[in-house]
């Protein structure tokens, strides 16, 4: 590169700033797009007090630290579990099961309510988990 004398206007121009400041914006601009995506706040619609249908029919099944497994509220064994959907499922052919399952609790037992519900031939199963705190 030559040198320029003091008077002389200059051949070139330097983009290093000008592409420093384009990857900044770049930078910004993703950060900012994806943190109004996540964030959108809504002024939702108020319902009516009646619970609705597919909440209602959706069965809980809890399985505590200590291997007692609840339906819903009500403490029952794994031969009463099968006995008692077998029910909910005749009258209700897609029943949608959600699992909560403690994170003390052994994993074989959730196996088997798992196994259970397969040989119900219960689809819609949903597994409870806790949002991860960083």
């Amino acid at each position: 590169m030559k040198m320029q004398a003091e008077n002389e206007p200059y051949d070139e121009i330097n983009i290093t700033p000008m592409l420093d400041l384009a990857y900044v914006l770049l930078v910004i601009f993703i950060i900012m797009t994806t943190a109004t995506v996540q964030g959108i706040m809504v002024n939702l619609p108020k319902a009516s007090d009646t619970p609705s249908i597919a909440k209602s029919q959706t069965k809980a099944i809890t399985i505590t630290a200590d291997g007692t497994i609840f339906l819903d509220t009500y403490p029952v064994s794994l031969q009463q579990l099968e006995a008692t959907l077998r029910q909910y499922k005749a009258v209700n052919p897609d029943l949608p099961v959600v699992v909560k399952g403690d994170a003390q609790v052994q994993y074989q037992l959730v196996v088997q309510v798992l196994d259970m519900l397969g040989k119900l031939d219960i689809t819609q199963i949903g597994l409870v988990t806790q949002k991860l705190v960083k």
